[in-house]
């Protein structure tokens, strides 16, 4: 390993062997090249008689590129180092500067795989290297780098986290962006994420349509396609429409039960809950109070609340209906 100037049309930039970074861009790394020239010269391993291709520092020979640098200060490893030790310094050189993205993990872990078949050797080769090394983790990675683009977008975003990125990635392609797309513009939670994949999947098996169809459903393009920026009150509208949908019976029962309530006026000291998915007839009613004044008042309005039909008409569902079938 030595250091060298190298002539820039030398280097070759299409060759990606070695590439960590998800970073393309190199706009910043010009500004400061161009003021104070190339701190941390990249790291160059020869390929042909005048070729070099890039072990570390895609982004500052971009930058000088940039520049119309004619030429670079580089560390040129010696000749014929071998594929594994490359990477090895490839890796390092950009754990060092920073923490490592998923992505950028998922191809430190696919690129080492491909050096070393045993999974023995690819844990301790991790190990060496800070990445993960627990089994299931480096199974839940690894696969990362081989999904849509749309998808490794969602994950660098935050939008996706890593379990999400994983489901996405057993499914059809197609549906796999579209849900990333959904996710980073409605900005869910995780558990609202899996709600909204659960309901669509199920919703596709019951009505035995496609996943795009669902999503591509007019109801929700319109919410999408409308110009309130109110993304958590159109994720709520979206959950919604998509609950409607896949439980039509409890809906039903929701919208009726709703009713009731308002020609009741229970006030805001009583609560009457209803049975889970409206399977039961077991109803709870809940009191609040803070003396035995309110408490009084509460049991003059539980007297009306009796003689009201709306709790009869309530009350009159007998049967066990199974309305989440």
């Amino acid at each position: 390993m030595h250091y060298t100037i190298i002539p820039l049309d030398r280097v070759d930039p299409t060759d990606e062997t070695f590439r960590i970074t998800t970073r393309t861009d190199a706009d910043d790394l010009a500004a400061s090249i161009a003021i104070d020239g190339l701190v941390a010269p990249p790291i160059l391993v020869q390929k042909t008689a005048r070729n070099f291709i890039i072990v570390s520092g895609f982004r500052r020979i971009a930058a000088c590129r940039q520049l119309k640098n004619k030429q670079i200060p580089a560390v040129v490893l010696e000749p014929d180092p071998g594929l594994l030790a490359c990477l090895r310094k490839a890796i390092a050189a950009n754990a060092l500067q920073r923490p490592l993205n998923l992505i950028e993990i998922s191809r430190c872990l696919q690129k080492l795989a491909s050096c070393l078949p045993e999974r023995r050797q690819l844990v301790h080769a991790a190990q060496a290297l800070g990445l993960p090394t627990n089994q299931s983790v480096i199974d839940k990675i690894i696969g990362l780098v081989h999904l849509p683009l749309p998808v490794q977008e969602g994950i660098l975003d935050d939008s996706l986290a890593l379990s999400m990125a994983v489901e996405l990635g057993s499914m059809d392609a197609v549906d796999a962006v579209e849900f990333t797309r959904l996710f980073q513009l409605l900005k869910l939670s995780l558990n609202k994420q899996r709600e909204m994949l659960t309901l669509v999947k199920e919703i596709s098996r019951r009505e035995d349509i496609s996943i795009q169809d669902v999503l591509q459903d007019r109801r929700i393009r319109k919410v999408l396609s409308d110009d309130n920026p109110d993304w958590g009150r159109n994720a709520r509208e979206i959950r919604s429409l998509l609950h409607h949908w896949r439980y039509p019976g409890i809906s039903k029962a929701q919208q009726q039960f709703e009713k009731r309530l308002k020609e009741l006026k229970l006030g805001p000291n009583l609560k009457l809950i209803p049975p889970k998915n409206f399977e039961g007839t077991t109803y709870a009613l809940q009191l609040t109070f803070d003396d035995l004044d309110r408490l009084k008042m509460l049991q003059t309005a539980l007297d009306r609340i009796i003689r009201h039909p709306s709790i009869h008409k309530i009350m009159e569902r007998k049967e066990v209906t199974k309305v989440n079938e």
